[in-house]
């Protein structure tokens, strides 16, 4: 199967081609580790998720009284993702779907093929507010709560809920070497308009060339791509 190219906004090194086992299989986990979490990152991104959580405080207030006029049901939902090492964490998000929505997941969305960025978009869990917020990604605000809990990192592969996981070749599983992030490679390449595949190979990608030059490239990035909406629905 030929994936689609994708814009690495100039991070990547090479192709969006398939990653092969021998390629990744040379990523230790004493090497990954080492560029993933030095005492600087961690410094970082405690003070970027803290300077903004208090910044952004107003806006929270006001996204959770919307959510509680317009809706039944809490503000914010937690669910558990797969984080570093693949141990479960709490991920914070407002809520931005009808209650039970988790349950009717499966039914909706399905396995991951070409025609998921369709149903995604065509979603009728959604709620009003929450398209909003969905459009321009503040829904994920609350990880900066993930990121001063040591969760969750600034920039890192997104993290996949555990339903997900028999879905990742064995290789795949890589991606789990470093934090999740609150953006990532995938989140400026496209999101939820490229395959699955696509976004496993980001993610890899990503891994392999773990840089705080590139972070800030990323982040930078994803300030454009929130403001347009790309790939968010």
């Amino acid at each position: 199967m030929t994936t689609t190219q994708v814009d690495h906004a100039g991070l990547a090194l090479g192709s969006t081609a398939a990653i092969p086992q021998q390629r990744t299989a040379r990523l230790s986990m004493t090497t990954v580790q080492a560029a993933c979490v030095p005492a600087v990152r961690r410094g970082l991104d405690i003070a970027g998720a803290g300077l903004m959580l208090l910044i952004l405080t107003p806006v929270f207030v006001a996204i959770v009284l919307s959510i509680w006029i317009t809706t039944s049901g809490p503000a914010f939902y937690i669910q558990d993702r797969v984080g570093r090492g693949g141990q479960a964490f709490p991920f914070i998000k407002f809520r931005t779907m009808v209650p039970g929505a988790e349950d009717l997941r499966s039914e909706i969305l399905g396995t991951p093929d070409e025609d998921m960025p369709e149903r995604y978009r065509e979603d009728p869990r959604i709620t009003a507010v929450g398209r909003i917020l969905r459009r321009w990604s503040i829904d994920e605000l609350p990880q900066l709560i993930n990121i001063l809990r040591g969760d969750m990192s600034l920039v890192g592969p997104r993290p996949i809920i555990f339903d997900e996981v028999p879905l990742l070749k064995p290789w795949e599983h890589a991606r789990h070497m470093c934090r999740p992030g609150l953006t990532g490679l995938w989140q400026i390449s496209g999101r939820k308009e490229t395959t699955w595949e696509e976004r496993m190979e980001l993610d890899l990608e990503y891994v392999q060339n773990r840089t705080l030059r590139n972070d800030t490239l990323i982040i930078l990035r994803t300030f454009k791509v929130v403001v347009r909406g790309e790939g968010a629905y």
